[in-house]
């Protein structure tokens, strides 16, 4: 008895974790039989539990209105740990976001219709005493996730920095934050490249599009992220050479404003872009770390002149 309650607890854990399912999967991560499977879910249906077998192919699929398994929370209960996790989503509890936004699409997919419309009239009111800067919805973040974790492409609205819209079809894959802002990896279908969207530049469609084949990615989503926008089109590409172990440059530097390449144990190459020279400069200036400009010209230029006006004023 023991062992087939720590196996039912098992299989809701994973119908909770993965939209759909087949019955060999499950019965593969089980170490059981398809017909063992079945008994199981048969069970979880008559403890309440709205196990629906999914359209189309020969599996299963954890419906919503479940008691919230295997937390059991009651609708206090839940309701709280929602709206926490969308808080934290937001930002409010540096090192926790993506994690939370990973915890808040497996809560949502269960939520019973009543506890959403609890939720959302109490967020609908709440105003967040945050500093200034761009917000993205959780709504918007927990329907990336969902489609990231169910291998569904994405149809969405997305606005370029000019202004400009444009609807794009992708191959969600990673949600990345930054500390400021969330950041999407995915394969543009319609570019057939690997490309990085702002979340708070983009507007999901719905429905989801058809499932894909997970291809692999170009590299760890945080770095491929830090690499996409230090190299930005910006008017101007710098390469500063730090006097100073890429450890040490590395706790100063954002990883999305440049790159850092290790020349030896003494010093580093910060890559970074901007479409001003003073933003530059003053960037570098501030680390408190002795640097050399090695590219471009301009920016050469503009810091001996900057430290001459410097040198006017301290006198």
């Amino acid at each position: 008895m023991l062992e087939t309650s720590a196996r039912l607890l098992k299989l809701l854990s994973l119908l909770q974790n993965r939209r759909d399912w087949s019955g060999a999967e499950l019965a593969e991560r089980l170490g059981v039989t398809p017909r063992t499977v079945r008994r199981d879910v048969d069970r979880l249906r008559g403890l309440g539990y709205p196990v629906h077998a999914a359209a189309g192919v020969a599996g299963y699929r954890l419906g919503a209105g479940a008691a919230l398994p295997p937390l059991l929370l009651d609708d206090e209960e839940a309701v709280a740990v929602a709206v926490g996790l969308r808080t934290a989503a937001g930002g409010s509890v540096a090192g926790i976001e993506e994690t939370s936004v990973r915890a808040l699409a497996k809560l949502e997919q269960v939520l019973p219709s009543r506890l959403r419309h609890r939720i959302n009239a109490l967020q609908s009111v709440t105003v967040p005493l945050m500093p200034g800067g761009v917000t993205v919805d959780p709504a918007t973040l927990t329907a990336i996730a969902a489609a990231c974790r169910d291998n569904h492409r994405l149809r969405f609205d997305y606005r370029q920095p000019d202004g400009t819209e444009s609807v794009r079809d992708a191959e969600p894959y990673r949600l990345v934050h930054t500390g400021r802002r969330w950041y999407l990896v995915a394969w543009d279908t319609g570019r057939q490249d690997w490309r990085t969207f702002r979340v708070d530049r983009l507007t999901p469609r719905t429905p989801t599009g058809p499932r894909f084949t997970p291809r692999p990615l170009p590299a760890d989503a945080a770095a491929y992220v830090s690499q996409s926008v230090a190299s930005a089109p910006y008017r101007y590409q710098a390469r500063i050479l730090m006097h100073a172990p890429v450890e040490v440059v590395a706790e100063e530097a954002s990883p999305t404003a440049g790159r850092l390449e290790a020349v030896d144990q003494r010093s580093c190459i910060l890559h970074t872009g901007s479409n001003s020279l003073d933003e530059l400069a003053l960037y570098v200036a501030l680390k408190g770390i002795d640097f050399e400009v090695l590219d471009p010209p301009e920016l050469v230029e503009h810091v001996q002149t900057l430290a001459k006006r410097l040198g006017r004023a301290a006198s």
